[in-house]
């Protein structure tokens, strides 16, 4: 049986103020904190200004 993923997104706040979303794809059951830490770690591997690293501070949503 295949497992469904779905697009969420998720939304991190950076130090220079902006709002960075990142699209993850990912099991309709994954956990937010996993959703997060696959955007965080996106976003850490670019150019753009250090986003934080809260998870608190994140917001998640999945697509329709």
């Amino acid at each position: 049986m295949r497992t469904r993923f779905e697009c969420w997104l998720v939304e991190l706040p950076a130090v220079d103020g902006r709002q960075y979303v990142y699209r993850v794809y990912a099991p309709e059951e994954a956990l937010a904190a996993d959703l997060f830490w696959e955007a965080w770690h996106c976003h850490d591997e670019s150019a753009l200004p250090r986003a934080w690293d809260l998870f608190d501070a994140a917001v998640v949503r999945r697509m329709d």
